[in-house]
C-alpha cells in the first residue's frame, strides 16, 4: 500500500510549498496539501486544526510545519493518524523527506567514547563526580581517569568506586604500573595503556586492557600483545596511537588500516586528542573526518580529551558524529544531509528563501511591522511602505521610523547586527531566532510546542509585534 503523507500549511507558504514538493518528483509516497486557512503556517494553533481539518484524515501521516505550536502527539490521538513536526524552514523539507519519505534516524552508533579526566589526581570526589556527569551528558560512555606523573593518587580506589556508584563505567589511563594494579583491583573496567610486557597487569581482575605497541610505532608488538591476550582468554583493545600532524600523523594512519587488515575481527581504540587539541582548527571539522576513519576501518572506540577552550564540546562533536557516519554507512551514502550540528560556522542552505520569494511576502504585507530576511543578494528590511536591500546593519538602520522609540530601535539593530553576521558568514537568519552555531554553542531552545513569547521581539509603542 502506498503511503500518503498531508502537508498542512498557510496562505504565504502554500505556492513554495507545492513548488517543493513538485521538485522531488518521482517519490515512494503519494502526497497532498491542506492550507489550514492562518496567513503564516507557524501561527495554526491546535484549535484551529481540530475546527478545520476534515475528517477523517485520508492520509498515512500528517507533516506539521516545524515552527507551529502545536503538540504532534495530542493531534495524533484526536485524529487517529499520526502527526509529526517536519524542519523548521520548507529550505530543509528536501533533506527530510530524502530517505524514502523517512525523517533521519539518528538513534544508532557502535562506538564507544571514553572522555578522559585529565586531572583526576587534583580533584576531589564530588568535582569529579560533577565533571564525570557533564562528560556522561555529553555522550560519553566512558569516564577515563587520567592520572599524572609525580602526582600521588591517594583516593583513585574511591573515585573509581563514587563513578561506579553513579553508574559511571570507568577507565584508568596511567603510565605507572602500581596505579594500574590498583586500579584493576578496585574494579576499574579499563585499563590504559598496556603492553605485551605489562598484559599480565590485568590478568584476573576482569578489567579490559587497552594495548600499546612495546615502542612507539612498533605494530609487530602490537599485533603480538593480541595475540598474548587471545591466548590468556582476555577481551582487549588495540590502540597503535594517532600521532600530531608533523609528527607522524599519515604514518600513523597508515598503521590503523595495516592493523585493521591483518585483524579484521579485533576491537581498536582510537585516540583523536593528538589531532583535535593540537590543530588550531575547529574541532568539529577534525572530529567528523576522524569518526569517518573510523566508520570505514571499523573502530569501535575513541578516546577523547576535552581540555583546550576550543575543544570545549568535542565529546558532543564524537557523539553526533559516530550517529552520523552510522546512519550514512547503513544507506551507503555520503555524510550529508544527516543533521547540521557540526556545520557551526557556515550553513550548507544559509538562506531560506529566494530574493523573488522575499519580494513575494514583501508585497503581500499590510501592516507598519518591519520583517528582516536574508537572501542571496543581502539583507531584506520591509514592511508595507517599505522594501530595502543592503550589506550591513549601519546602513539600513536610518530607513527605519523608530527614532522616538528606542526600545524598538534597539530590537530591530540587534536584528540587523545578527542578520548582517549571518549574511557575512553564509549562516541561516530567521527573525526572532538565535542563529544556529550547531554544538559550538549549545543551549535550551524554545519548547516547540510553545509559539514564541512577545517578551524577545520588541513592539514599538502602540503596534502589533513584528511577526517574521
Amino acid at each position: 500500500m502506498t503511503e500518503r503523507v498531508v502537508f498542512l500549511t498557510g496562505h504565504l507558504a502554500l505556492p513554495r510549498l507545492r513548488r517543493i514538493l513538485e521538485g522531488l518528483g518521482d517519490t515512494a509516497f503519494t502526497w497532498d496539501i491542506v492550507d489550514i486557512g492562518v496567513q503564516v503556517a507557524a501561527l495554526m494553533t491546535e484549535a484551529i486544526i481540530l475546527r478545520r481539518l476534515t475528517r477523517p484524515v485520508q492520509a498515512t501521516r500528517v507533516i506539521l510545519p516545524g515552527r507551529a505550536g502545536v503538540d504532534p502527539q495530542r493531534l495524533t490521538i484526536e485524529f487517529g493518524v499520526p502527526f509529526e513536526r517536519g524542519p523548521d524552514e520548507l529550505a530543509d523539507l528536501p533533506a527530510y523527506l530524502g530517505r524514502g519519505g523517512s525523517a533521519v534516524d539518528l538513534s544508532h552508533y557502535d562506538v564507544r567514547i571514553f572522555a578522559e579526566i585529565v586531572d583526576a589526581p587534583l580533584l576531589p570526589l564530588d568535582r569529579l563526580l560533577a565533571r564525570a556527569e557533564i562528560l556522561h551528558r555529553q555522550g560519553a560512555d566512558v569516564i577515563d581517569i587520567g592520572c599524572r606523573p609525580g602526582t600521588p593518587f591517594d583516593h583513585l580506589e574511591a573515585a573509581i568506586a563514587h563513578l561506579h556508584d553513579a553508574g559511571l563505567r570507568v577507565s584508568l589511563d596511567s603510565g605507572d604500573l602500581d596505579e594500574l594494579r590498583r586500579g584493576a583491583e578496585a574494579g576499574a573496567d579499563f585499563l590504559l595503556s598496556l603492553t605485551e610486557d605489562s598484559l599480565d597487569v590485568a590478568a584476573g581482575t576482569g578489567a579490559v586492557p587497552v594495548l600499546v605497541p612495546r615502542q612507539h610505532g612498533d605494530l609487530e608488538s602490537l599485533v603480538r600483545a593480541a595475540d598474548k591476550a587471545r591466548a590468556l582468554g582476555m577481551a582487549c583493545l588495540l590502540d597503535p596511537i594517532l600521532d600530531p600532524i608533523h609528527f607522524g600523523f599519515t604514518a600513523s594512519l597508515t598503521r590503523y588500516a595495516m592493523l585493521r587488515e591483518r585483524l579484521p575481527d579485533v576491537e581498536i581504540l582510537m585516540g583523536t586528542g593528538n589531532l583535535t587539541e593540537l590543530t588550531d582548527a575547529d574541532s568539529a571539522g577534525v572530529t567528523a573526518m576522524l569518526m569517518g576513519i573510523c566508520s570505514e576501518l571499523a573502530i569501535r572506540a575513541v578516546l577523547v580529551v576535552q581540555v583546550s577552550p576550543h575543544t570545549r564540546e568535542t565529546v558532543a562533536e564524537h557523539d553526533f558524529a559516530r550517529r552520523l557516519m552510522f546512519a550514512a554507512r547503513a544507506n551507503s551514502d555520503l555524510p550529508r544531509n544527516y543533521g547540521a550540528r557540526l556545520l557551526q560556522v557556515h550553513d550548507r542552505v544559509p538562506f531560506v528563501q529566494t530574493a523573488d520569494d522575499v519580494v513575494t511576502q514583501a508585497r503581500a504585507v499590510r501592516d507598519p511591522n518591519y520583517r528582516i530576511a536574508t537572501a542571496e543578494d543581502g539583507i531584506h528590511v520591509f514592511n508595507n511602505s517599505i522594501h530595502e536591500i543592503g550589506r550591513d546593519a549601519m546602513s539600513l538602520y536610518p530607513v527605519l521610523d523608530v527614532a522616538n522609540d528606542g526600545a524598538h530601535g534597539f530590537y530591530l539593530g540587534t536584528e540587523l547586527m545578527k542578520a548582517e553576521t549571518a549574511f557575512a558568514l553564509g549562516k541561516r537568519y530567521v527573525q526572532d531566532a538565535p542563529l544556529d552555531w550547531g554544538l559550538a554553542a549549545p543551549g535550551d531552545k524554545a519548547a516547540p510546542t510553545r509559539l514564541a513569547e512577545a517578551g524577545h521581539t520588541l513592539r514599538s509603542k502602540g503596534a502589533k509585534r513584528d511577526d517574521p
